[in-house]
């Protein structure tokens, strides 16, 4: 298989990842620590016949999104905090369309314009509930720049398969550390493209709810005439107060998920097996824990570390899996304990969660991850 080797930028490898996925519509608003991306494929896709749209602002450019998938291009927005806030309106609005898009929120401190040059990972629980209403989502968490190539690519066929947002939820040190990475050859991927209709456009039902529990999805301009509106709306798209229909519907668009979990959610489990203390961990925290994590088992300490990929759906039965065996667990983030609050609950059990947080926009260095396994052992 032919390989690309390269020295790349975090965001650069995101880029990549988007074109190789099939992206050729980007549209984006300038914002640090994320506007390498939209700089990359500002060249990159006018070269392969792709658009590249810088909006007005954060607002438009999810709605420029929305639009270009629904005329069947895979789309692509990336942004950082203030700007992801202003795109939650437009992000509720694919998620009850069920518009295949991919948003990547390149996490700085907060909140408001707050730490625009340095890391953060405050966004977690925004990724989640950012807009309001009970909603699908899937998000991935890289910790890594062949990793987040790869997510890339995930999230364009997770988007395209379930009809959901995906966002690729990277912080500032992900996005901008340079490594070296080998990229695989493009043709060797597998890609994902969304399901088409098989039947007549007159006979054609744009929210069909069948055993998939994922409708086929036509493309404007392909023959296919149908309604697309935030209401809530039947099976032919168009908006209704009928209970039962407003009911299945968005118990559907709710639940569609958990059929295809085990597909979705993904951890890395590292020296689980004898430990007694567990890190729990994501993106450029875990680079941090890994090393810590090292040290520790160097010292004969009986410590392990899983790592989170997927954010949302939550990993809790993988987190739950532990409750038996660990005494300890350790969660080191970049925020006051978001993604600690969501480990007790899912361990809901004697196991005591230790936090190791900093909110300064320094990275957590691992002698302090270090020794806080110590005192925990």
């Amino acid at each position: 298989m032919e390989t690309r080797t390269h020295m790349m930028q975090g965001n650069q490898a995101v880029a990549e990842g988007a074109l190789d996925a099939g992206c050729r519509f980007f549209a984006g608003y300038p914002i640090t620590p994320s506007s390498e991306i939209a700089e990359h494929l500002a060249r990159r896709l006018p070269e392969i016949g792709g658009r590249f749209m810088q909006m007005e602002d954060e607002i438009a450019a999810m709605g420029a999104v929305i639009g270009a998938s629904l005329g069947g291009k895979k789309a692509m927005t990336a942004t950082s905090g203030p700007g992801f806030s202003l795109k939650q309106e437009n992000l509720g609005f694919a998620a009850i369309t069920e518009v295949p898009v991919v948003i990547v929120n390149v996490m700085r401190g907060g909140p408001s314009t707050g730490l625009p040059t340095l890391p953060a990972q405050g966004d977690v629980m925004q990724a989640r509930w950012g807009t309001h209403g009970d909603h699908p989502i899937i998000v991935l968490v890289p910790a890594g720049l062949r990793e987040a190539y790869d997510m890339t690519v995930q999230a364009f066929n997770f988007s395209e398969k379930f009809r959901v947002p995906v966002i690729l939820l990277l912080d500032e040190i992900i996005g901008h550390v340079h490594e070296k990475i080998t990229l695989p050859d493009p043709e060797e991927l597998a890609i994902v493209n969304r399901r088409k209709p098989t039947v007549e456009p007159e006979d054609y039902r744009p929210y069909e709810i069948d055993e998939s529990m994922i409708p086929a999805m036509a493309n404007f301009g392909e023959g296919y005439r149908y309604h697309v509106t935030g209401l809530v709306h039947d099976e032919t798209g168009f908006p209704t107060s009928r209970t039962e229909q407003i009911n299945a519907f968005l118990m559907r668009l709710n639940t569609k998920l958990e059929k295809y979990r085990d597909e979705i959610v993904a951890v890395e489990r590292t020296d689980l097996d004898d430990a007694r203390v567990a890190l729990i961990t994501y993106g450029s925290s875990a680079r941090s824990a890994r090393q810590a994590l090292r040290s520790a088992r160097e010292e004969n300490l009986p410590v392990g570390m899983l790592r989170i990929q997927t954010m949302w759906p939550f990993p809790t039965e993988e987190i739950r899996a532990l409750r038996d065996q660990v005494t300890h667990v350790i969660v080191p983030e970049l925020n006051l304990g978001q993604v600690a609050h969501e480990v007790e609950h899912a361990l809901g059990c004697d196991a005591e969660v230790v936090r190791v947080n900093r909110i300064s926009g320094d990275p957590i260095p691992p002698d302090e991850i270090l020794e806080t396994i110590r005192k925990v052992v």
